[in-house]
């Protein structure tokens, strides 16, 4: 059971985010391995193979609750590789940073958008801002 479940969340992590996912387990295996296996198994294993709400709404809801936050830009820019990975356009993401506003206000969702603006073009090979 418990392989079954790092397997289904190894092959859900890579359907989200590829080659990065893979390397953030690898980066992780250093300091602390075991936090590499919980996450593959809890997010990716348990919680993104659940049905009820596609990948794209998961990303979606992802980018909302780091743009609400406000202090986790390292795993925003994940969730908006992962977002524009599973279909999701860069308006779509736009528009949740946007509905932030009312809910976390103008400088996050600001703080927020120039981080989507970064990632934007960096898969464009713009570089950075």
């Amino acid at each position: 059971m418990v392989q079954d479940r790092y397997e289904r969340g190894l092959e859900k992590m890579i359907q989200v985010d590829g080659k990065a996912g893979l390397r953030a387990i690898e980066d992780l295996k250093e300091i602390a391995p075991e936090l590499g296996r919980y996450l593959v198994e809890f997010p990716f294993g348990d919680i993104y193979s659940r049905e009820g709400l596609d990948l794209p709404t998961r990303e979606l809801l992802a980018i909302a609750a780091l743009t609400a936050m406000g202090n986790a830009e390292p795993q925003l820019r994940v969730h908006i590789h992962a977002a524009l990975n599973v279909g999701c356009t860069r308006e779509q993401v736009v528009e949740v940073m946007l509905q932030m506003i009312v809910y976390a206000g103008f400088p996050l969702a600001i703080n927020a958008l120039y981080t989507a603006k970064d990632v934007f073009d960096k898969r464009e090979g713009k570089g950075k801002r």
